[in-house]
């Protein structure tokens, strides 16, 4: 099953021992040379910085979340439970800047 940009999944993220939902960042690729996809994780808190992009209210989370840019990592689609949702590609969009802005591409 290919996993897309956009999607929500929940991952262990070694944090107090919680598992949370990351948003999907990776470009969909079938022949990945790594079994590999990069994504951010979703928090409730917002500081307010650029690195933090508010994300639009939608019914498979619970309350509005922030993609915390500076949190990206990269999991093997094993480690990924879901997917429980997607955002739309206008959503997608802000967070596309802000992953340009944080590594200055």
């Amino acid at each position: 099953m290919p996993i897309r940009p956009g999607e929500v999944y929940r991952a262990d993220l070694g944090i107090a021992a919680k598992v949370r939902p990351v948003l999907i960042v990776s470009r969909e690729d079938a022949s990945r040379p790594r079994d590999l996809v990069l994504a951010v994780p979703l928090t409730t808190e917002n500081r307010g910085s650029q690195y933090e992009v508010t994300m639009p209210r939608v019914r498979f989370l619970r309350e509005i979340s922030t993609a915390n840019i500076q949190g990206l990592q990269a999991f093997r689609p094993a480690e990924l439970q879901g997917p429980i949702g997607r955002f739309e590609s206008g959503a997608m969009a802000a967070v596309k800047a802000a992953l340009r802005w944080a590594m200055d591409l």
